[in-house]
């Protein structure tokens, strides 16, 4: 599957060849196109997730919250969004928006099919168990999963631009321009001869040697067994240890490449060495997180904002509750109420 022939479904596309979804957003290539598809799919995904939200209170809540979930991540993208482009142009990154818009949208898309796909589960929940407290809890973490998930996505899709240069630009065209160390062919291996070591002659028994003057020297190869003499006269045979020169890195024995003959900088077939130091990141990716972390608390407040979604069972129906309190400590209430 490839960016010319995308699936039917978009969702289907990024799980399965999400290789062509970053490279037509590094490419720029129908951006546009890209970005509404994933957008529709989004906001169909998150209305039916939140009919099932709101029907715990009754059908009129459930229409409401099929309006207002998607309403909640598109209105968190619009104020989170431009905080990322500028992060991105501070620090030197290339990133255009309609890139930007497209890696988020990535993320909301798969968080947005990650809940519908939880949909039946909190349905059943919905029949089985209908508890305010619970049901709540419980929408709230596959809420926190799917998003979990669908942000591993974005941090993905922009180291893959990171791998591409387009958010440190600066350190790919240092790297690019650094001078790169030329692999040389293997120099033909020379056979060099064994030196040749002067050792004692040996006295054949019985003979006494010249006086005030030791054996005449015999040139014998290193590696050789000589002739030595033995305190009862006999003659025995003992190896000259040899005296090997050290050697080149991975260069046979006895073999040695001609003074000034270029040596390899890694063996022929390897991979090549990534030059820089890879556990340093951009510092946009660094942002990333940061940005991360913003688009978490902009969200959750918002959803706090927008309320309610469920519906307490226990009170009318309403479009808005007053803001009070917040999110967190609505939160840890239900959970001591448990």
């Amino acid at each position: 599957m490839s960016g010319d022939r995308p699936s039917p479904l978009v969702i289907e596309r990024i799980l399965r060849d999400r290789g062509s979804i970053w490279q037509q957003i590094v490419a720029e290539r129908d951006l546009n196109a890209l970005t509404v598809r994933m957008l529709s799919s989004s906001a169909i995904a998150l209305a039916c997730y939140g009919a099932v939200l709101g029907a715990f209170h009754s059908p009129l809540m459930a229409l409401t919250s099929a309006l207002k979930l998607p309403l909640l991540f598109l209105v968190t993208l619009a104020i989170c969004l431009p905080t990322l482009y500028l992060f991105n142009l501070v620090f030197g990154a290339r990133l255009s928006v309609r890139q930007s818009l497209a890696l988020v949208m990535v993320a909301i898309t798969v968080t947005s099919m990650l809940a519908v796909a939880f949909a039946p589960i909190s349905l059943f929940f919905l029949i089985t168990a209908p508890d305010y407290g619970f049901f709540k809890l419980l929408n709230v973490a596959i809420l926190t999963l799917s998003a979990v998930v669908g942000l591993r996505f974005l941090t993905g899709g922009m180291q893959v631009l990171n791998d591409h240069g387009l958010l440190a630009p600066e350190a790919a065209n240092a790297q690019a321009n650094a001078p790169v160390a030329v692999q040389a062919a293997p120099a033909p291996v020379q056979a060099v001869p064994a030196p040749v070591q002067a050792v004692p002659a040996a006295v054949p028994a019985g003979a006494t040697p010249a006086t005030g003057q030791g054996a005449e020297p015999v040139a014998v190869p290193v590696g050789a067994a000589v002739a030595e003499s033995t305190p009862n006269g006999a003659a025995t045979a003992a190896p000259v240890p040899a005296h090997v020169p050290a050697q080149w890195a991975g260069q046979p024995v006895g073999a040695s490449f001609p003074p000034g003959a270029p040596v390899a900088q890694r063996p022929w077939g390897s991979p090549p060495v990534r030059r820089g130091d890879p556990s340093q990141r951009p510092a946009s990716m660094t942002l990333l997180y940061i940005w991360i972390l913003l688009f978490g608390f902009v969200g959750t407040q918002l959803a706090w904002t927008l309320r309610p979604f469920f519906g307490d069972p226990g009170q009318d129906f309403a479009f808005f509750r007053s803001i009070d309190g917040n999110f967190y400590a609505e939160i840890l209430r239900t959970i001591a109420n448990l």
